[in-house]
């Protein structure tokens, strides 16, 4: 796999917001003021029109990238002909006044370490996708760009004229670049940054050690959920797919999809990831933003919503945009906020359980709990019956898919447990008859020659969502059914190596080339559900070669030379990391350490 394709890149943030820094210190994507807004450094999607941040040495050099232990703060060694020096990148997050202080500020430490480096810095941000540009005007100690609407400051230590002249300087001694948007830096600069490094460092760490991780690949677990915690939006809860749009599934597919939204069906992996590493604070912050969002009725929950539970989130293509390495088309919006996904109502009912069965939520004091419940299986009652588009959001097919009925039957489990908790027996009565519904759709999905349950009513075709079947425990995983159900997927989904398609068959795009990462976890899940514990352990450990070196993964990998390719990083790979490693754990006899 040397000459695979990796996406050369770190992320920083703060749940404010998420940047990209290239292994040659470019800023390659940064979106402001939100996750969703328009990039200010996009040259991730067009070299030309994407803008630049960068502090590149004369003449060739190499660099290498890693995180500060334990953190999401970045550090780039760069090492070129005349010196080295290194870049400190990080989003500013603490607590501070009873609260957490998470800016929309990038700041950039740059320090020499060997010998007199010369530097040229290129700060021009970009507005509108990469159709405007920033007036830059000269200050004492900063830069500020204004383009008549927003306004953003560059505070720094290096001469100003640096920026206005393309000449070079030499970095003798630590200098200092804090990038912030709308409110600029009154501060000491050089004692400012110091201070939020050193709280940014310790508040990072004390999360580590809050969360309760297994000794079970400790370190991989440990950078997927510091990369998952920084897809949150803390002010809303809403975690997002993936801070990327339009990085193909593979080159020349045309599956390029803006990823910057929050899909409820993933609130389930989501929140079980959560409460394996016991952060409480970012599950229940989640599970208020799918409150938020159901309880704002327009007739049918929508299988994704913007990160202010924006519900109209319509696809645009950016034709002036090349594309990731000239791979075309480039969206924003994403049309399948339009789909009809039935799966998502038992999705909101299974993240609804936790404040029921968790006793760190006070359900007694929430007046809306009840309404909740009885607003989602209303809904399901009103749709179980319905075709859908299934959890690979066909666009233009529509069937009872496994999967959507899978997850019908989980939620009304779910609503049956929590009216046996609160004692309402014509809940338990409504949720017992949606089980039973859901499974008649289930059942007809069963293939008996085969022994396998196909991905949809009347369908032959296979789809690794249906392992689901057997993590959820409708399947029983001691079972005959469970085993020969998951022998069949693998014999045809299943590369050698252990990743896994979603499914084969032709879709409107036509037939998938890459497999997709969160699949072979679930893979990985249910080896160690059936008891194939050594199996789950071999399959885990070669889905960790690839990431690329920075431990992120992408969300789609080509089974031949094991490239990365999809938006990246893909918050619901690490989900599925995550809740692999917890099920291997909790199966293992013994407490083992790797890693």
């Amino acid at each position: 796999m040397e000459n695979r394709h990796v996406y050369n890149s770190a992320i920083i943030g703060n749940c404010s917001f998420i940047a990209h820094v290239q292994h040659d210190t470019n800023i390659s994507w940064l979106c402001w003021p939100s996750f969703d807004s328009s990039f200010i450094f996009g040259s991730l999607l067009d070299p030309e029109k994407g803008g630049r941040f960068s502090t590149e040495p004369i003449g060739e050099f190499t660099s290498k990238q890693y995180y500060i232990e334990n953190t999401n703060v970045l550090r780039t060694e760069v090492t070129a002909v005349d010196g080295s020096y290194r870049i400190t990148d990080f989003a500013p997050r603490f607590r501070q006044y009873e609260r957490y202080f998470k800016p929309l500020m990038l700041i950039r430490k740059i320090e020499p370490l060997d010998n007199r480096p010369r530097l040229r810095i290129i700060c021009n941000p970009v507005c509108d996708y990469g159709l405007g540009t920033f007036q830059k005007f000269r200050g004492s100690n900063h830069v500020e760009f204004n383009n008549g609407v927003e306004r953003m400051r560059l505070t720094t230590n290096i001469p100003v004229s640096h920026f206005f002249k393309d000449e070079p300087f030499v970095l003798s001694e630590a200098k200092y670049l804090v990038l912030t948007y709308g409110e600029p830096l009154e501060a000491p600069l050089e004692h400012t940054v110091e201070h939020f490094l050193r709280e940014t460092i310790g508040y990072w760490r004390t999360w580590i050690k809050h969360a309760t991780i297994s000794t079970f690949y400790q370190e991989a677990v440990i950078r997927s959920a510091l990369a998952l915690k920084i897809h949150q939006n803390e002010d809303t809860g809403a975690i997002i797919a993936a801070s990327t749009t339009s990085l193909p599934e593979y080159p020349g597919s045309g599956r390029n999809w803006d990823y910057r939204y929050c899909w409820l069906r993933d609130s389930y992996y989501v929140i079980t990831a959560l409460n394996h590493i016991g952060q409480f604070e970012e599950m229940e912050h989640y599970a208020n933003y799918v409150t938020n969002i159901t309880h704002a009725d327009t007739g049918r929950l929508q299988p994704l919503y913007g990160i202010n539970g924006e519900s109209q989130l319509t696809e645009h293509i950016l034709n002036h945009l090349t594309g990731y390495l000239g791979n075309k088309p480039v969206r924003i919006g994403n049309q399948a906020y339009e789909h009809i996904q039935n799966d998502v109502y038992g999705q909101a009912m299974i993240a609804l359980l936790p404040l029921y069965t968790d006793y760190r939520f006070v359900f007694k004091e929430r007046s809306d709990a009840g309404p909740w419940v009885d607003y989602i299986l209303r809904k399901m009652e009103k749709t179980i019956d319905e075709k859908d588009a299934g959890i690979w959001e066909f666009r233009n097919f529509a069937n009872h898919h496994c999967y959507s009925n899978l997850f019908q039957w989980a939620g009304s489990s779910a609503a049956y447990k929590i009216g046996k908790i609160v004692g309402d027996e014509k809940l338990m009565k409504r949720a017992k008859s949606l089980m039973d519904n859901a499974a008649q759709y289930i059942e007809g999905c069963y293939e008996a020659e085969r022994q396998v349950y196909t991905n949809a009513v009347g369908s032959q075709s296979l789809d690794a969502s249906t392992l689901q079947l057997i993590m959820m425990h409708y399947l029983d995983p001691a079972s005959e059914r469970a085993n020969s159900h998951l022998m069949a997927l693998e014999r045809e989904l299943k590369t050698p190596e252990g990743l896994f398609y979603r499914y084969l068959h032709p879709d409107d795009f036509g037939k998938p080339k890459s497999t997709f990462l969160i699949c072979a976890f679930w893979y990985v899940e249910a080896l160690a559900c059936v008891g194939r514990i050594d199996e789950a352990v071999d399959t885990f450990e070669r889905l960790l070669t690839y990431a690329n070196p920075l431990m992120l993964f992408s969300e789609d990998v080509d089974e031949t030379d094991g490239s990365q390719w999809g938006n990246f990083p893909q918050a619901y790979s690490h989900v599925g990391l995550m809740n692999a490693a917890y099920r291997i754990s909790m199966k293992l006899d013994r407490p083992i350490f790797m890693g």
